[in-house]
């Protein structure tokens, strides 16, 4: 996906690194909408999801998604995800999370989302998000609507 942001930058996006829980899971599971709105971005995106599995669950629960997931042992679960999107390319990524161990990820990112939702929202990952949105489902729809994109980050 490539968007021209007048007054702001260029953005080139081939990956989707989303967390998994508050971000498109709630208490472990993601919610039906959320599933099909990832079907939907598959063909835009690759889509990896990053987790510390904190349910035991998240395998099984994007079974049949067109999404990668990467789960890590590490106790230092902000490190792992940005390694993650290093080794990804960082600038064409788009990172979406609602933790405390996202900010890393989002600041490298060509674009990050932050998500405000059941599971709430670190208050200092909205210093490092270019955007934020009130729910899982927003974010999701923000990438289906490049103009929404234009909109909120345009100069």
């Amino acid at each position: 996906m490539k968007v021209d942001i007048p007054g702001y930058k260029v953005l080139e996006l081939e990956y989707l690194v989303l967390d998994y829980n508050g971000t498109i899971a709630v208490d472990g599971r993601i919610p039906e909408q959320i599933g099909e709105g990832l079907k939907k971005l598959a063909d835009r995106f690759r889509i990896y999801v990053v987790t510390a599995d904190t349910y035991g669950n998240a395998k099984t629960q994007c079974s049949g998604l067109p999404v990668e997931i990467c789960t890590f042992p590490s106790p230092d679960a902000a490190r792992a995800k940005q390694e993650i999107v290093e080794g990804l390319g960082s600038g064409k990524c788009i990172c979406m999370g609602n933790g405390r161990n996202d900010v890393k990820m989002c600041r490298i990112a060509g674009l990050s989302v932050a998500v405000m939702d059941a599971e709430g929202m670190y208050g200092g990952l909205l210093a490092e998000a270019d955007i934020c949105v009130r729910s899982m489902e927003e974010g999701l729809e923000l990438l289906l609507n490049e103009k929404r994109l234009v909109a909120a980050l345009r100069g």
